[in-house]
């Protein structure tokens, strides 16, 4: 198999889209994001990386606390559609029905099956964007989507975005178990 180089800015795998929730100028704003990852186990840290031009940055320093939300395929024309405007010229509190948890200045969306209210922990400046390193102080998921205390994938049909082609995917099927299949693979001791 040959190799050939492409774009250093390819990303060649799938990214989990969310909205990210702030409160800017004490009105509750979202953003359509995929570049979003947990970064640390205890205390629970989730990054999303940030345009620096974004107006729910803004909410974010302000209060230092945000939102993230995991939309169901179902809300996928909603969540693109924030991701089209701006909110410091238009009003996107009305998109969606918010809620709060602990904290006041991090809205949710009580649509999307799993959220994430954070406090933030830390902000690395980028040359283009801004990762917001955020605390998990409270994680909540509507009832008919869980299984024995946990969420469950196939019931939130939450989706994803490739680049460069700009689309978005559903998730597949189960292939494999982590932390269990490499097993197979290991030489014997």
């Amino acid at each position: 198999m040959k190799k050939v180089k492409v774009a250093n800015g390819t990303i060649g795998y799938p990214m989990p889209m969310v909205v990210v929730g702030a409160e800017v100028n004490g009105r509750p704003n979202f953003m359509a994001v995929a570049w979003v990852s947990r970064v640390n186990f205890n205390p629970p840290l989730v990054a999303v990386a940030l345009g620096k031009s974004h107006y729910t940055n803004r909410g974010v320093h302000q209060n230092r606390e945000f939102g993230i939300s995991v939309p169901s395929q179902d809300m996928l024309t909603m969540v693109d559609y924030i991701g089209l405007i701006s909110g410091e010229k238009n009003d996107k509190s009305e998109v969606f029905d918010i809620f709060r948890g602990e904290l006041e200045h991090a809205p949710m969306v009580m649509d999307c099956p799993f959220t994430m209210e954070c406090r933030l922990a830390n902000v690395f400046d980028l040359p283009t964007n801004e990762l917001f390193i955020g605390e998990i102080i409270g994680a909540y998921c509507d009832e008919k989507m869980l299984d024995n205390g946990k969420p469950v994938r196939e019931r939130m049909h939450p989706y994803m975005l490739t680049m460069p082609d700009n689309s978005y995917w559903s998730f597949g099927e189960h292939i494999g178990q982590a932390w269990k299949d490499g097993g197979k693979h290991m030489a014997p001791r």
